[in-house]
């Protein structure tokens, strides 16, 4: 059978898509499982296991409007059996339609799900994870059977690379490193530049680490203004990693702190722990760290969440969600995952991948 996953949403949500992709092989060892995923995200796929192929729609674009058609005729050509729709867009379910594939399964709250021949519900009280295995009851599969942890691989020439990149900034092999991701493309799930200043000059005498901070160009003035706050010594590649850099960085790390973000889901699948800080999101909405080796940092208000995803400002112009996180409370929960993590092997060594 050759399969077809659509998830063209954010890079969290491929990452939260990966279990999906694990059954389907568990299911039938012989499944070729194709990943449809936007351009900025395919690379998570990179290598993956339990992925075969990935079919890049560059929606945002060379394939948007009118340029759908290229990626109809994309899939057209990889002759699928079945499609699993996992991103619910009236788009989506369109391009699976007029690609002419013969089973094409989505879910019931989908934009587009009179395109479907077969509907799934989902429950809005489990985590996405399990939201996005419940795909496979549309096979007549049991999602429960196959729940599992998501996984990002991690290629051996990206830790080359990341060994470089961390030489060339004076950090010795072997010296653990606590990673750091601040941003965000919505504004109020940043956590404050204060709280990230204290956190980073404490790293290095409260746990002997090396801060490390992470991001997409986008986050770079934020990274700026973290790194004028602090008082001692950082190493910032923000704006300056590649998708795959980013993932060898957070797995060569002892730890990420990052806020409801896509570094979050990758030091997930890549078994780093990682402390969670929430604001504008919760939990509860069903995308927190799917980890046994993971904390979540956020202030119990009536206000939260706000949104799925955050936003550019706060609705009701106060921001305390993040404003009455103390940095003593991110550090305590550092020092537990540390603590509780304490057999683990250092990440960073010198030693070439």
């Amino acid at each position: 059978m050759r399969f077809l996953i659509a998830q063209t949403s954010f890079l969290g949500d491929v990452i939260l898509s990966t279990p999906v992709c694990a059954a389907l092989k568990r299911h039938d060892a012989r499944a070729h499982v194709t990943v449809m995923a936007r351009a900025d995200t395919a690379a998570v796929l990179e290598q993956h296991p339990h992925v075969d192929a990935v079919i890049v729609d560059d929606k945002r674009g060379r394939d948007r409007g009118l340029g759908s058609l290229r990626t109809v005729r994309r899939l057209r050509a990889g002759a699928f059996d079945v499609a699993l729709a996992l991103h619910k867009s009236l788009r989506t379910a369109w391009i699976l339609a007029a690609a002419g594939i013969a089973q094409r399964i989505g879910f019931t709250e989908s934009a587009g799900w009179f395109f479907y021949h077969r509907r799934v519900d989902r429950d809005p009280s489990r985590h996405d994870v399990e939201r996005n295995l419940s795909i496979l009851a549309g096979l007549g599969l049991d999602p429960a059977a196959f729940v599992a942890r998501p996984y990002v691989a991690c290629t051996a020439g990206a830790v080359t690379r990341f060994h470089a990149m961390m030489e060339a900034q004076g950090a010795a092999g072997g010296t653990p490193l606590i990673a750091i991701a601040p941003g965000s493309a919505w504004a109020t799930k940043r956590w404050t530049v204060e709280g990230y200043a204290a956190l980073i000059d404490d790293i290095p005498r409260a746990f002997g680490a090396v801060p490390l901070l992470l991001g997409a160009p986008s986050d770079a003035a934020y990274a700026e203004a973290i790194v004028h706050a602090t008082s001692g010594t950082v190493v910032n590649l923000v704006g300056q990693t590649d998708l795959a850099l980013l993932i060898a960085a957070i797995d060569q790390s002892t730890l990420l702190v990052t806020n409801d973000s896509g570094p979050m889901h990758i030091a997930v699948g890549r078994d780093t722990p990682v402390v969670a800080i929430f604001g504008p999101t919760a939990p509860r909405q069903g995308y927190g760290p799917y980890s046994d080796t993971a904390i979540v940092v956020e202030r119990p208000l009536s206000c939260r969440p706000c949104s799925r995803h955050g936003g550019a400002v706060c609705p009701i112009g106060t921001h305390t969600c993040m404003r009455e996180i103390d940095a003593r409370a991110v550090q305590r929960a550092v020092a537990e995952l540390l603590g509780r993590d304490a057999a683990r092997p250092r990440r960073f060594a010198s030693v070439r991948a």
